[in-house]
């Protein structure tokens, strides 16, 4: 069973080195605010996609919050978590629309959004962006990380290690949203 275990870590240690090698992670920059508002378009419906107008003023409310992976090769977005902080302990609606919620000496980040275009899926990239992200968070001191997602997506974020918190107080997007939570 080491042995096994020993393999694992390997395999893992050598696939997000080669992330690192491919991707730049690092805070959003102005002049990528449209890119981020045309890959939430790609990444999600539109009844869940968060507008251009809202993410270009998530973005330079809070550039802070975005991890962005950059494709090396390219120069451009490959995907990227944002949110916001805050000290409440649960998430709203709210979050999603207005960014003036964001309170950089917050304890808790309300994840609004995990986007990876579909060209950089099954590589790890979003398990090494939300990896990478509560790293970043816990060294600011926050306590906790809340998302809200689909059904089918409670299982991808237990193996990121949340909880399910079981249904969310959201409606966004006319959908039922479970409430995920990491403790930092």
């Amino acid at each position: 069973m080491d042995i096994k275990h020993n393999q694992e870590q390997l395999i893992h240690a050598e696939g997000r080195a080669g992330l690192t090698e491919q991707f730049a992670f690092r805070d959003i920059r102005p002049e990528e605010e449209d890119q981020a508002a045309l890959i939430e378009q790609i990444c999600f419906p539109p009844n869940e996609a968060c507008s251009e107008r809202m993410m270009k003023e998530r973005a330079a409310a809070a550039p802070d919050m975005f991890l962005v992976a950059v494709d090396r090769e390219t120069g451009r977005l490959a995907g990227f978590f944002n949110g916001i902080a805050t000290n409440e302990p649960a998430f709203r609606d709210a979050f999603f629309t207005d960014a003036g919620l964001h309170n950089p000496g917050g304890e808790n980040v309300m994840l609004l959004g995990l986007d990876v275009l579909p060209q950089y899926r099954g590589r790890g990239l979003a398990r090494e962006i939300v990896s990478r992200y509560a790293d970043r968070e816990r060294r600011k001191g926050r306590k906790k990380l809340i998302l809200t997602c689909l059904e089918d997506k409670v299982a991808m974020y237990e193996k990121m290690g949340f909880q399910n918190k079981g249904i969310a107080n959201s409606t966004w997007g006319g959908e039922e949203w479970y409430e995920m939570e990491l403790l930092l």
